[in-house]
């Protein structure tokens, strides 16, 4: 096994210089200024002055334009996935297990935990039911500053696994788990690094699954698959379960097969060492590091790939509360990326004009809902006299609002061979992107004006795994 350089003990606390060390000057790290309030300025502005001078039927006519074309190309984008999928998704599933155990190189797997009490030791049980070779593995899950029994759980693992290592971060370390993940990387020799979250149970074979893929030399990182293991805990779980059979076994699909441009997912996921370190590690001035470290790969002239054979099982939130907080994240920190890198991206060498196009795209995925807003309050005004715009102008609002997406859920669940009575789940995304529409709504302004924002778990019940836990004895009051 390769050792934990610097590390002689099983379990090692890092000392507080160990945070997160300020960016210098031209540091890609550097944090890039979060708000555009005159840009905000400009829109109202630029509206006013146009329903002066034009009218404000006309002004309406032309955004509800605006968004047609929008609306439009999100639509074939869906459906263009949706055939892929439906077409070649399940025959790969499928395919034969090749590579496998003809190449196996060194891999650090990481994990940050920050009190994970309820799912550590299901997510360490799956870790050791890793089929690779121990001489080319090294685990090493850092407890991020817990203050419940995370640390003690973790401990009580390490003095009877000697595969695992536990690095402990002091509590105020920051950079969230980016900040966790590159304390660990700089721990470690391996030639590839794997990433998994706290409450991530992974398929024993799905390391050999996704390090296969860097044979490749232009392989910078690799996506696996992310299946919901508690669809059945709260309707809010059910409709989860069912977005992620849409995102994994659909969209990233067709993403990889139309266009070679799956995205790093920051969990279940491997990325080529030396590249990572080429990179800085990864970002800890984003709260989405994985979309932030999928540009600079792409940026860097490397590429991502996608293996849905590569499973892993998580949990996903049961309340709306737990999803507010988790797609608010993701929200705020993919539109903050698109900001961040959208006039670099189309500056790369490394990408086509197409590559640019759908990259940008998926930039803007968390803008849709926002966009989608806007056409349902044009609708409600156009009900109300507000706006002269003919019928045939909301229908591509429609499009986007139900047949597109609709398209991905329905051949997710096909593909996903889910039972019959499940596809009554579907109707749970009517409230759901409702929801999504505030919740992106809410990300954007509070981006835009610059307001302060910092990297928040997502909270675990714990409820369900898919390994049989036989935890260690952890001693009275640990953790207290």
């Amino acid at each position: 096994m390769r050792a934990v350089r610097g590390t002689t003990t099983l379990g090692t606390t890092l000392p507080p210089a160990a945070a997160v060390p300020a960016a210098a000057p031209g540091d890609p790290h550097a944090a890039r200024p979060e708000g555009r309030p005159l840009v905000l300025l400009a829109y109202a502005c630029g509206f006013t002055l146009a329903a002066l001078f034009h009218g404000l039927d006309e002004t309406l006519g032309v955004i509800g334009g605006v968004l047609n074309v929008a609306f439009g190309v999100y639509f074939c984008r869906h459906l263009g996935f949706a055939v892929a999928a439906a077409r070649w998704a399940e025959h790969d599933m499928l395919a034969a297990d090749v590579g496998l155990h003809s190449y196996t190189p060194s891999v650090a797997v990481f994990v940050g935990c920050k009190n994970e009490e309820l799912v550590v030791d299901g997510m360490v049980t799956a870790l050791l039911a890793l089929d690779y070779p121990a001489d080319r593995l090294t685990l090493v899950v850092v407890d991020d500053g817990s203050d419940d029994t995370t640390g003690a759980r973790l401990d009580a693992w390490a003095a009877r696994e000697p595969r695992l290592r536990v690095l402990h971060r002091p509590p105020g370390s920051g950079g969230g788990k980016s900040g966790a993940l590159n304390d660990a990387l700089h721990l470690v020799d391996a030639e590839i690094a794997v990433v998994f979250d706290a409450d991530h149970e992974p398929d024993p074979t799905a390391l050999r699954r996704l390090v296969r893929h860097f044979r490749d030399p232009v392989v910078g990182a690799v996506m696996g698959r992310c299946v919901i293991r508690n669809g059945r805990d709260s309707q809010m779980a059910s409709t989860v379960f069912v977005d992620f059979l849409s995102g994994y076994l659909v969209n990233e699909y067709g993403r990889q097969a139309l266009f070679e441009l799956p995205a790093y997912g920051g969990a279940n996921c491997a990325v080529r060492m030396s590249t990572l370190r080429g990179l800085g590690g990864w970002n800890p001035h984003t709260v989405t590091e994985d979309t932030d470290l999928t540009l600079r790969v792409l940026m860097a002239g490397q590429r991502v790939r996608y293996d849905l054979s590569a499973v892993d099982f998580e949990e996903a939130v049961v309340s709306a509360q737990r999803f507010w907080k988790q797609r608010y994240r993701w929200a705020r920190g993919h539109q903050k990326c698109f900001r961040d890198y959208w006039r670099p991206l189309m500056r790369s060498p490394h990408l086509s004009l197409v590559e640019k196009v759908e990259t940008t795209l998926f930039l803007l995925v968390y803008h849709v809902p926002l966009l989608s807003g806007i056409g349902l309050l044009l609708t409600v005004l156009r009900a109300f006299g507000i706006g002269d715009l003919p019928i045939v102008a909301l229908l591509p609002l429609s499009m986007l609002l139900f047949v597109g997406p609709l398209a991905e859920l329905s051949v997710g669940l096909l593909i996903g061979r889910v039972e019959r009575r499940s596809a009554w789940r579907l109707l749970g995304f009517l409230p759901a992107f409702a929801l999504s529409i505030w919740i992106t709504t809410r990300a954007y302004v509070d981006g835009m004006l610059g307001r302060p924002y910092t990297w928040v778990k997502t909270s675990r019940s714990g409820a369900t795994s898919t390994v049989r836990v036989d935890p260690p004895v952890v001693a009275a009051g640990a953790g207290s």
